[in-house]
């Protein structure tokens, strides 16, 4: 894991192509490291999650390569690894299981963590969502109880609750845009021997939460 946050670092403070192309050696290291990593948590969690069995690594992970034609951060190369498990593959909106791995910034931005859940899902999936947290509180709140150690996602949240709900004792949750149980990973946690497992074994914390949220986006008709 040294090795990666190591590259990591090195990207953050010389992210041009110069630099990255005279270091390609390293990128290939970390790269192939994380895969490794990745590939052992895709089949471990398809062991609890059947939905996801059929998944090739491909599907999950991202390419380092950033996006910028929309962007006016112009820096060619991402500073995090990524893997995104979820039944329709990292495009898609489906609730799945996420692994970021990030070194902790001098500005506070960064860090690694695990974040279960759906985020930002389209028009027709939030509304079915929302529907289905209103009739099914209990279970969705048992869930989250579920989930010791994690906490709810809740930037970018309506101020009121969304038009056509009553008030109700869910109004916090249906107020979410996003619906994600998030674990922040410290250094102790990165480095240590069962890493692996550990993410593992707090991903199947989110089983029933992820699950659920699935259930309630099927009927959307995007699937």
């Amino acid at each position: 894991m040294n090795e990666i946050l190591d590259f990591l670092t090195q990207v953050r403070y010389n992210n041009n192509r110069e630099w990255f192309h005279s270091h390609k050696d390293l990128y290939d290291n970390a790269q192939k490291k994380f895969n490794a990593i990745a590939t052992e948590i895709l089949f471990e969690v398809g062991k609890f999650d059947k939905s996801v069995r059929h998944l090739q690594l491909k599907d999950c992970t991202y390419r380092f390569y950033r996006d910028v034609r929309f962007s006016n951060d112009k820096s060619p190369y991402k500073t995090h690894f990524g893997v995104y498990i979820c039944p329709g593959g990292k495009k898609s909106w489906e609730a799945g299981y996420y692994l970021h791995i990030e070194p902790e910034w001098e500005d506070n931005t960064g860090g690694s963590q695990i974040a279960n859940g759906c985020f930002m899902p389209d028009k027709d999936m939030l509304q079915l969502i929302r529907e289905d947290i209103f009739n099914n509180e209990k279970a969705y709140r048992k869930a989250i109880k579920e989930t010791k150690g994690f906490h709810l996602y809740k930037e970018n949240q309506l101020k009121t609750r969304p038009k056509g709900f009553p008030e109700s004792s869910c109004d916090d949750l249906i107020r979410m845009k996003s619906f994600l149980l998030c674990k922040n990973l410290d250094k102790a946690y990165l480095e240590d021997k069962d890493f692996i497992k550990n993410v593992v074994k707090d991903m199947r914390l989110s089983y029933n939460w992820v699950n659920m949220l699935n259930s309630a986006i099927s009927f959307s008709g995007n699937y």
